[in-house]
């Protein structure tokens, strides 16, 4: 099993983890920013990061992993890739199915996917904050007909807060520290807010 400091170098290698000034995508800011896709292009960095949250679930029968799209795309095939190969005629090991936005925002199965009647599925998502995203792929499977036997994520940034009803484990427990623009202590020091994916620096406010 690898080591929460193993886990934390990869992050940090790659680029990952990042401190300053940032505006999230719910418009507070916060002194910490984690992009797990700068991580997970690495291969082999996604490889040993899918075995290790996959071992957090040995106990557990998976018949397919489902992760939402895009975040949990590249992390729910590499878990995937690392469960015991399922009791059926299929040699080619659990699948990995993905659900999306169909044009009304809802999250869907689509592209030919499908979830059995009490097939059992484990919910891998790359980021928790709300968890949100997380809830509507396990509302999903439940809607399908499948058996939610877990939800797996690299890293927790709820500090624990989220309840979904089923095992939840994390690689890495990170909780966020966020504020409202009107009361960041960064702004307050005359440092402006970037917008994690922008080339631009938000006036801090």
């Amino acid at each position: 099993m690898l080591k929460r400091e193993e886990i934390l170098k990869m992050f940090e290698t790659a680029g990952a983890i990042r401190h300053g000034h940032f505006e999230l995508s719910s418009g507070r800011h916060s002194g910490t920013y984690v992009q797990c896709a700068l991580v997970l292009q690495y291969p082999r960095f996604a490889e040993k990061l899918g075995q290790a949250l996959a071992e957090l679930f040995s106990d557990v029968r998976v018949d397919a992993v489902v992760s939402p799209a895009i975040g949990g795309l590249i992390i729910g095939q590499e878990v995937a890739r690392a469960l015991p190969d399922p009791k059926t005629e299929m040699t080619a090991g659990v699948p990995a199915l993905f659900v999306e936005r169909d044009a009304s925002g809802m999250m869907t199965l689509r592209r030919g996917f499908e979830v059995r009647p009490d097939q059992h599925v484990l919910v891998i998502e790359d980021v928790w904050t709300t968890g949100g995203s997380t809830m509507e792929a396990i509302h999903v499977v439940e809607e399908a007909g499948g058996r939610v036997m877990g939800a797996g994520t690299l890293i927790d940034r709820s500090g624990g807060a989220i309840d979904f009803d089923v095992e939840a484990q994390s690689l890495l427990q990170m909780p966020l520290t966020h504020y409202e623009p009107e009361d960041c202590p960064l702004c307050r020091q005359g440092s402006v807010a970037l917008k994690p994916g922008s080339r631009f620096a938000r006036t801090a406010l």
